[in-house]
């Protein structure tokens, strides 16, 4: 109950504040050269390289929660590969030294004044402003969740408080129908609702339940992955493993103490399904940062709106956005953040020396599609859904190289690499190994 209390806040908290950050709580106003909003992957990376940049006194964070989370390893939690506590580390272990970290929440954004004010009070002032907030999970937009997660045999990857209940049932499942849903929204890592039904399907078929299973993927999407390559192979993988698959169906009530989900055809909304479950995994409806919607620098739709290729708000010259707050047309992945940061560091650079920013983001990213325990396609791609591959192999085959990417190498990358300011994504690599053809 306490855990559904936090998840409905959606409000992390976790362990001390290091002596080597200075916190704030109550200071009426203050003054920055460069203010980030939000410390996750986005916001810890691009402070860290604003500190080198400007030196860590002109740089603050505002982020109010104490534990910082590798989120795309959730997936291995949630199947059992992975522990929960291997996620996450202090805010304070992550943050830049020296940066000073304002421990509370944004409730306005003020571009017009240069201002931003938190839920305690505060008004901080900024020269420049990065804006690394997030999406909002809205699982209440589904009837009968966040309270269904009190039931057992309901699970979610995409959060803390309740990818342990994902694995938990599938290690209880008995027989009946295992069904894993993508909702209707923009979605951070679009992969991550297949890759716990491989996962789920590769679990049941190891302790020999999968005869008395019946695997069921509903997602809204006219596709089973938004890049051809990908999904030809996707699509092999789930006729030779017997996975149904119904295409434009949305998750809109779950009824645990019936164990039923219900759908709605999204091609003739007043048509429904209702499927019963033995487990069910939930990827929430997703949506923009409340404060940024509610501020100037939105777009129609709720995101940060800001040039697709240099990160730079297309309205206030001395604001930049990135990760999943923003409008960029690409998937919301910690890949993207990576490469999305160098590009960012390269065009506040030129701003502040009164230059045209020339590094152009070409929309990279990246989606680990995990399809087993020791399998990955690696799927990489640009804006134009075209793949951007970095190694000169066929990455739309299963691969157990690339599985050890995904659980080994990359949780590295993100802690040493990325979070400090030192990974900018693999795009040198790539054109190395592709002698520079690609």
């Amino acid at each position: 109950m306490a855990a559904l209390h936090l998840l409905r806040k959606q409000h992390l908290v976790g362990n001390t504040i290091s002596h080597l950050h200075t916190s704030s709580q109550a200071f009426t106003k203050q003054h920055y050269k460069m203010l980030v909003l939000g410390g996750g992957s986005g916001g810890i990376a691009m402070s860290a390289r604003m500190k080198r940049m400007l030196g860590a006194e002109n740089v603050a964070v505002v982020e109010p929660s104490e534990m910082h989370y590798y989120q795309p390893i959730w997936t291995l939690v949630g199947a059992g590969a992975k522990s929960v506590a291997s996620s996450g580390r202090s805010t304070a272990s992550v943050m830049p030294s020296g940066v000073k970290w304002v421990k509370s929440k944004v409730q306005q954004i003020n571009p017009k004044t240069n201002t931003v004010l938190l839920d305690d009070g505060t008004e901080i002032a900024y020269e420049y402003l990065i804006v690394a907030l997030g999406l909002q999970l809205h699982y209440e937009r589904i009837k009968g969740l966040p309270e269904g997660f009190e039931h057992p045999k309901i699970g979610s990857n995409y959060s803390v408080q309740t990818v342990e209940k994902t694995k938990k049932a599938l290690q209880d499942f008995k027989e009946g129908n295992a069904v894993f849903s993508f909702p209707n929204t923009p979605v951070k890592c679009p992969g991550a609702p297949q890759k716990i039904m491989y996962l789920s399907d590769a679990f049941l078929r190891k302790t020999g339940k999968r005869e008395s299973a019946k695997v069921m993927y509903y997602t809204s999407l006219p596709v089973l992955f938004g890049v051809k390559k990908y999904a030809d192979s996707l699509w092999e993988i789930v006729k030779r493993r017997d996975i149904q698959v119904t295409l434009r169906h949305n998750l809109i009530e779950v009824r645990p103490d019936k164990q039923q989900a219900v759908f709605e055809n999204l091609d003739n909304p007043s048509e429904t399904k209702v499927i019963e479950y033995e487990m069910l995994h939930v990827a929430p409806p997703m949506g923009p940062n409340l404060a940024v919607k509610a501020s100037l620098l939105a777009d129609e739709a709720g995101w940060l709106d800001v040039n697709k290729e240099t990160l730079q708000h297309k309205k206030f010259p001395n604001v930049f956005g990135i990760g999943d707050c923003t409008n960029l047309p690409t998937p919301k992945t910690a890949a993207a953040v990576a490469a999305q940061s160098a590009v960012l560091n390269r065009t506040i650079s030129k701003i502040l020396t009164n230059e045209i920013p020339d590094k152009k983001y070409d929309g990279y990213t990246s989606c680990p599609l995990v399809t087993s325990y020791n399998t990955v396609i690696m799927a990489e791609f640009d804006y134009n859904l075209q793949p951007l591959e970095t190694f000169p192999i066929n990455q739309a085959k299963e691969s157990r190289v690339m599985y050890h990417m995904k659980a080994d190498v990359m949780p590295h990358l993100y802690w040493h690499g990325l979070l400090r300011g030192l990974w900018g994504g693999p795009e040198i690599y790539r054109k190395v190994l592709h002698l520079g053809f690609k």
